[in-house]
């Protein structure tokens, strides 16, 4: 149950009606965490974009890469909304659910590469003690991977884009489709 107005897809007019029938052509369904910023339609067409350029647009890091990320940023903030619909869009990638549920109980536990294990571990330590970049240089493990500064660019703007989205879900009340979100195009 959201904890501000939300205008529903029935009761949209103008802009916002546009903009929710955009999405819905685009996406395959209008998600919850669009229309929690019903009451601001232009964020959610920057909010869009912003989610665009970060996970599709050209980068070193994989599109798995990042959604794996944004996985594990969303279980360090308990963000289940978020974990359920990326951890989906992940299993696109993966096509293995028991390894999708091992990255979201305890990510340590999984075969990954030494890359991917680093980049979950980037992800939590950033989403969990962003203060700990001002003692040690938490990029610095990545860089010995030889992941350049632009995909280290990249993972920070995934593991940020997370957060911020995962605050404002969880702040809201913004709950999981009726549908598990599993009508959504990534």
């Amino acid at each position: 149950m959201t904890r501000i107005h939300v205008i529903q897809p029935e009761n949209a007019e103008g802009r916002l009606k546009e903009i929710y029938k955009e999405i819905e052509q685009k996406r395959g369904q209008l998600a919850e965490v669009h229309k929690i910023q019903s009451l601001r339609p232009e964020s959610i067409v920057k909010h869009i974009d912003l989610y665009m350029e970060i996970m599709f647009s050209k980068s070193e890091l994989s599109r798995a890469q990042r959604e794996m990320i944004a996985v594990v940023v969303s279980v360090a903030n308990q963000c289940s909304y978020c974990a359920t619909h990326h951890g989906s869009a992940l299993l696109h990638y993966w096509k293995d659910l028991e390894k999708v549920a091992l990255l979201k109980s305890n990510f340590h536990k999984l075969a990954l590469s030494e890359k991917e294990m680093a980049l979950c571990e980037f992800a939590k330590t950033l989403t969990l003690h962003p203060e700990t970049n001002n003692q040690d240089d938490i990029t610095q493990k990545l860089k010995t991977l030889n992941l350049s500064d632009s995909a280290i660019l990249d993972a920070t703007l995934v593991v940020s884009y997370f957060n911020f989205v995962n605050r404002m879900v969880l702040t809201l009340g913004v709950s999981l489709e009726t549908d598990g979100g599993k009508n959504y195009k990534y």
